[in-house]
């Protein structure tokens, strides 16, 4: 459920006219409900009230500082996978003790910086990884919380891009090799091992693969325990999935009754990282259409939103719903493909779309566009990024402003004028 709806033929954001807002700050746009984001993280939270947990929102779905904060206050921690997320979350005022962090190719500088920040737990998903940790832990005199991802080899039934538990992806450690590893990590100084982690994918619309994880887990958290190695936390990931088109995903509170009765007995701390779940339906992209376009038979909708705002449909063939702002309940039906103003025939947002006909000037809502949009967007054919509205109720805040083209070339200026070091010229003429 979201607080995106038509009233009176028009689009609302919560209680604000959709066109209201394109008028205060133009399009393409990226608006956002704070009562949905609410209303889905305390939907995640209460599944499992029934056993001691941590949700940690998954950072990497969307980054706003805003955000970060709004969830921060009504008791989230936080997932990062890099150094900038750690920097996020704590300015965002996210509590270094509710902060894990999950990722492949930790940098010294990062694992350095969380050291000093005091976070919950490193997620570790090498053996070398492990061994750097230790090593940094111990030459600053602290100790490292962490836990083993493992890869228990679950097919998670999404996307391969977004497939992250099978024995052929990069991530976490084979359950034969994970015994040893753990082993290992008792002996190092500078690190304690006091969790167990999994994450098989991202938009998982059965439960299934949830549950044979979570048996495979369990299994191997008896191992450990029989070897005298006791640990604190299951963190289970994320990857729930949310309805873009037609999807039936499980509801959190089915997960939630499925790992209460899995680690019944323990006194295992539950880590959720819920990302998608949370943030895919709290968020639209609104876009303005520029052109109408037939080739032939083909028709195409030109708007101003292209694949560097939202890259989901060109990267992973993704559906996002398309509506116009304003109902026209009388207007033909017109099967065209949305594409946007990028110079690559892959910018499109949909394709063989059926939608009312629209004509230059009108607005469409790409809807589903919390998760993975604005923090997936690029600057590509050198396109400012797109501004970021917070809803709440009858009230609206700019959360990040539309980029300049000053934003665009700032970082390359010392560049430029220093050119003659090289040889070069500096000045024209």
């Amino acid at each position: 459920m979201h607080h995106f709806h038509f009233h009176h033929g028009v689009l609302h954001a919560e209680d604000i006219p959709v066109p209201e807002l394109v008028a205060e700050y133009g399009t393409p746009l990226y608006i956002y409900s704070a009562s949905t984001w609410l209303r889905h993280y305390q939907a995640m939270d209460s599944a499992f009230a029934g056993v001691p947990h941590l949700t940690c929102y998954s950072v990497k779905a969307n980054s706003n500082l805003a955000i970060l904060r709004l969830l921060a206050q009504a008791g989230a921690g936080v997932d990062i996978v890099s150094g900038g997320e750690l920097f996020r979350a704590l300015r965002a005022g996210v509590p270094a003790e509710r902060i894990v962090y999950s990722g492949v190719g930790k940098k010294r500088h990062e694992i350095h910086e969380a050291l000093l920040a005091g976070i919950l737990l490193f997620n570790v998903e090498s053996v070398q990884e492990l061994e750097r940790i230790s090593e940094m832990a111990s030459s600053l005199g602290k100790t490292a919380r962490i836990s083993l991802r493992i890869n228990p080899d679950v097919d998670p039934k999404t996307h391969p891009y977004i497939s992250t538990g099978l024995r052929e992806n990069k991530f976490g450690l084979p359950m034969d090799e994970a015994l040893a590893a753990y082993t290992l990590a008792q002996k190092l100084p500078g690190v304690e091992p006091v969790g167990l982690d999994c994450h098989i994918g991202s938009q998982l619309t059965q439960l299934s693969p949830f549950i044979e994880a979570l048996d495979r887990l369990m299994d191997f958290y008896r191992q450990l325990v029989a070897r005298g190695i006791s640990l604190r936390y299951l963190d289970l990931g994320g990857g729930l999935g949310i309805t873009y088109n037609a999807e039936e995903p499980p509801h959190p509170t089915e997960l939630g009754a499925a790992v209460a009765q899995a680690v019944q007995g323990t006194d295992l701390t539950i880590i959720l990282e819920p990302g998608r779940v949370i943030a895919g339906n709290t968020g639209i992209l609104v876009t303005e259409v520029q052109y109408l376009k037939q080739n032939g038979e083909k028709h195409f909708v030109i708007v101003d939103a292209g694949m560097n705002d939202l890259v989901r449909p060109s990267l992973y063939g993704s559906y996002h719903r398309i509506a116009p702002v304003t109902e026209r309940p009388d207007a033909p039906p017109l099967v065209a493909d949305i594409v946007g103003p990028i110079c690559e025939s892959g910018d499109f947002l949909a394709k063989n779309r059926e939608i009312p006909m629209v004509a230059p000037g009108d607005l469409l809502a790409v809807f589903s566009a919390g998760a993975y949009g604005f923090v997936m967007s690029s600057q590509y054919n050198s396109r400012p990024r797109v501004a970021e509205v917070l809803v709440h109720e009858d009230k609206h805040l700019l959360i990040r402003r539309r980029e300049t083209y000053q934003d665009l070339v700032g970082p390359e200026e010392d560049g430029l004028a220093r050119l003659e070091e090289l040889g070069i010229p500096s000045t024209q003429g």
